[in-house]
């Protein structure tokens, strides 16, 4: 949640394969999921579920396990320390509320997946949680943190709700300015932080209802230092979730989607200084590709009080920009779109899902500027059928009127449901409006590779036959799909599965072509430059350098044979691609090459003449096997 700006895997119990006995028997899933059937993956801006219908998130955060002391005072003194609810980093409400009335309260507002929020001090703490933390839920008495969170879990899946894990801080503390918790690395290094990624992603492989790993929430400075995207240093934020989501779905758990949120804060809150919210705006030009190109989905968090430039604070923090909740309905749309939504237009390489895995608003707000932008939001949200999540689910009666269930100490429940509550109609048109279901139909998908700080081989079945150019920036398509453009310089490349679709034989057959051998007699097709050229019958997935220089080339046999043939693409002095130019932009600031929809890469070819940049300056593109 926003407010201001202010290694070794654990060694740990193993989940519980069953809920505990406080859980008791669900009730039947059927009116939270109908018949959807795990896991789910992406098609376009879309998520989808095994049998390709529309999967759209209606989530809530249950937040606590992220931890709830504010920093100051006795981490153990409750008292004006815990946020106002001592969360005893476990999921709010298992003291007062039994865990089966929790899910029919879920049930009944209507969502279908929770959003779960933990610290990596919760995954390595052994200290059971106190007795009174779980007063509601006594099977669960002398567990620790991790062991009730996988109770949850469990009871949440056993009762049909979709479970996203939300890495949401390195410490227990709340929350969320300069807290050592600023970015994935602030209290650990890259390496830890994706090692117990690893861990949580395998610990719940055996359960198809856990389908997402949200990587880390609300990336923003500290005292010193921005995160960024994409320059290849420690901060690198771009760089990190890459790294981790590669590492989950090929250690862990192939089946999860990875959520990478955008960058929430840089710069100093103070006017006449440089600061902003980029959120996903960096996207445009540098988006992810993973091993598996249909699990990625872009997260933003849009909450009234906070703006594209304003960090929320008031009083030190506070800036002269808008506020979300200051702008008029068309402002805030036009906001939205610039930083977030147009990654959901088709046809692009960076189009994935956006799911705005935040917002929120309290039951007891009274402005009417704040009230106009939630009405505002929810519509957005509605007429751009949206995946959401809501924060938070649950909270303390009293002391969180954001929840949209409160409890008391006696587990009497307050809130949206039980009516006066002034959020319920917008609340109610979001969930209710009618949206894009059933089938969605597979199209085409578009995929950029980036050597700008190191490797990018994407394809599972590269990496298992090993390093192929070593000492060299490699880049490889994901397995089905193919090269299909490239740029003169800085090492994009541009993957696709147009007309085609998986274009590549059975088998883990490849050759890496260093030199012309394998151009045929008479096929000069870029005359007084260095062609690498496929072997007939196979096509390029991927490609080296070492420097500007092109070092190799990678090629595997096709599925059908495909045309000796071809055309020269030249683009060593402007850009040469399809007229639709499908794919956009994959590399902003170079001259670009790209085959059209129903061609493929057969070779490359530059120079290393004095005073010419040695990256690909032609591409060979041959028809598609008919």
């Amino acid at each position: 949640m926003v407010l201001t700006l202010s290694a070794t895997a654990p060694a740990t119990a193993a989940p519980r394969s069953t809920a505990p006995a406080a859980s008791a028997t669900p009730e039947p899933a059927v009116s939270v999921t109908g018949t959807w059937q795990p896991p789910l993956s992406t098609r376009g801006r879309y998520i989808v579920d095994s049998a390709g219908n529309r999967f759209r998130l209606k989530a809530a955060n249950w937040d606590g396990a992220q931890g709830s002391w504010n920093g100051s005072g006795s981490i153990d003194d409750p008292a004006d320390h815990h946020a106002g609810q001592d969360s005893h980093g476990i999921p709010l409400g298992l003291d007062r509320v039994p865990l089966p009335q929790l899910m029919s309260d879920f049930r009944t507002l209507g969502i279908n997946s929770v959003r779960l929020p933990f610290s990596n001090e919760m995954i390595h703490t052994t200290t059971p949680v106190p007795d009174a933390a779980v007063a509601a839920n006594p099977a669960l008495r002398g567990e620790t943190p991790l062991q009730v969170y996988d109770a949850v879990v469990t009871a949440l899946t056993d009762a049909g709700f979709a479970v996203i894990l939300n890495n949401h801080t390195n410490t227990s503390r709340w929350c969320c300015g300069i807290d050592g918790n600023e970015r994935w690395n602030s209290s650990q290094s890259t390496g830890q932080w994706a090692d117990d990624w690893v861990f949580m992603a395998r610990r719940y492989a055996a359960n198809p209802r856990v389908v997402g790993a949200d990587l880390y929430n609300e990336v923003r400075r500290d005292v010193l230092d921005d995160p960024n995207w994409g320059l290849g240093d420690a901060h690198d934020w771009y760089a990190a979730a890459q790294l981790a989501g590669d590492r989950i779905l090929t250690e862990a758990n192939p089946n999860l989607l990875i959520v990478v949120e955008g960058i929430n804060w840089t710069g100093i809150p103070v006017d006449g200084f440089a600061h902003d919210r980029p959120t996903l705006a960096p996207v445009r030009t540098l988006s992810h590709t993973l091993v598996d190109a249909h699990k990625l989905v872009y997260s933003a968090h849009f909450y009234g009080y906070t703006g594209p430039h304003h960090s929320g604070a008031t009083g030190i923090g506070e800036t002269s920009d808008l506020r979300y909740q200051d702008m008029t309905r068309d402002q805030l749309y036009q906001v939205l779109a610039d930083q977030a939504f147009y990654v959901t237009t088709e046809g692009k390489h960076y189009t994935a899902p956006v799911w705005v895995s935040e917002f929120g608003i309290g039951a007891g707000e009274t402005g009417t500027a704040a009230r106009t932008w939630f009405g505002n939001i929810t519509d957005y949200f509605t007429d751009h059928d949206t995946d959401f999540a809501y924060w938070p689910l649950v909270g303390w009666e009293g002391h969180d009127d954001w929840a949209l269930l409160r409890y008391d100490g006696a587990g009497h429940r307050y809130g949206i449901l039980d009516g006066g509550d002034w959020r319920a109609t917008a609340w109610d048109h979001l969930m209710n409006s009618p949206g894009r279901t059933g089938y969605i139909a597979p199209g085409t998908t578009w995929r950029m590779l980036a050597t700008d700080h190191g490797d990018a081989v994407e394809s599972v079945r590269v990496r298992a036959g090993g390093d192929w150019d070593s000492g060299a920036y490699k880049a490889v398509c994901p397995d089905g799909l193919r090269l299909t453009g490239l740029a003169h310089s800085g090492g994009r490349g541009l993957c696709t599965d147009a007309v085609a679709g998986d274009l590549r034989a059975a088998g883990q057959d490849r050759t890496v072509v260093t030199d012309e051998r394998y151009v045929p007699a008479g096929g000069d097709w870029a005359s007084g430059y260095t062609k690498l050229q496929c072997p007939a019958g196979q096509f390029v997935i991927g490609y080296s350098r070492r420097g500007e220089r092109v070092s190799a080339v990678l090629c595997v046999p096709a599925r059908a044979t495909p045309s000796a043939a071809g055309r020269t693409v030249w683009f060593d002095r402007s850009d040469n691609r399809p007229a639709d130019a499908a794919g956009d932009d994959f590399a902003h600031g170079a001259y670009k090459g790209q085959c059209a929809a129903g061609e493929y890469i057969a070779g490359v070819a530059f120079t290393t003449r004095l005073g010419s940049t040695p990256g690909p300056a032609a591409v060979l593109c041959a028809p598609l096997p008919s």
